[in-house]
């Protein structure tokens, strides 16, 4: 990774996208969008929240430019702009189910979920 400055610097950028996703609505929105684009309407109808609630959270999203956005009438259509986010949280939530499934044999060396958590 180079110098201590370089390894700084990756680390804050991992550490604030962890941020951005450490909320699960953000990651249902990432996985409403995964296969195209949608507007606030039909996220809405696919994830239990309130159109304020939903507002702020694409707005997050799209400021740290995991979304990108359209606009088409008086709806805003939204899409991902970060293929790379949508892969890292497909096998971070993918690892996560198999581990919380009760018939999983995942190592406990391997794990991602502590083993308490279930």
């Amino acid at each position: 990774m180079g110098t201590a400055a370089d390894q700084d610097r990756v680390f804050a950028a991992v550490a604030e996208l962890f941020s951005v996703l450490s909320t699960p609505i953000r990651l249902k929105i990432i996985s409403a969008v995964c296969h195209g684009e949608k507007n606030v309407t039909e996220l809405l109808a696919e994830i239990d929240t309130t159109q304020p609630n939903m507002s702020q959270h694409l707005a997050t999203l799209y400021r740290c430019g995991v979304l990108a956005k359209r606009r088409e009438g008086v709806q805003m259509y939204y899409r991902l702009q970060s293929e790379r986010v949508a892969l890292l949280c497909r096998a971070v939530c993918s690892q996560v189910a198999m581990e919380l499934d009760p018939a999983s044999q995942v190592d406990a060396s391997e794990r991602l979920v502590p083993l308490g958590i279930r």
